[in-house]
């Protein structure tokens, strides 16, 4: 179940991102937060979690704000009714591409090295991602100077 919801997240955030978005705070912390936090619930909730286990989810946590990082320096900023807005590029999806591949990487040898299966939550490594990214992207929409997007309410 939190695998679906998982998912529908990401997928929500690409496809917004993809259209292009006013770029407002709100939506650079939320997604972070609401993933970092479903990924530590499922540490927090995993068995027999080692010292090597820890060593490879920071391990692998560093590696992903680094390459949300790098994701973020792939996103479009540009200036539309006088705010901040932002897209995601066909760069932005290649660097998602790459990070797939590394992070799969880092996964198998992470498990060849000896950290269980069960402390590797994707949740977590998702939203470490969407850190690194946001934090580059919240640099970068400071240093042009022009506002960012006013928070909008939910329409229901």
């Amino acid at each position: 179940m939190i695998g679906a919801l998982v998912a529908v997240g990401v997928v929500a955030v690409v496809v917004k991102r993809l259209r292009g978005e006013p770029m407002n705070l709100r939506d650079l912390v939320a997604p972070p937060v609401i993933f970092v936090g479903i990924g530590v619930w499922s540490l927090w909730h995993a068995e027999r979690l080692t010292g090597v286990d820890l060593f490879w989810v920071i391990a692998g946590a560093l590696l992903g704000a680094a390459l949300g990082a790098v994701r973020g320096t792939t996103v479009r900023i540009f200036v539309r009714d006088e705010v901040l807005w932002q897209r995601y590029t066909g760069w932005t999806f290649l660097v998602i591409l790459g990070t797939l591949v590394v992070m799969a990487g880092f996964g198998f040898l992470s498990v060849a090295m000896g950290m269980h299966e069960g402390a590797r939550p994707v949740q977590l490594s998702i939203g470490v991602g969407f850190l690194g990214e946001s934090l580059v992207l919240a640099l970068r929409g400071r240093a042009t100077g022009v506002p960012f997007a006013p928070e909008t309410r939910p329409r229901f």
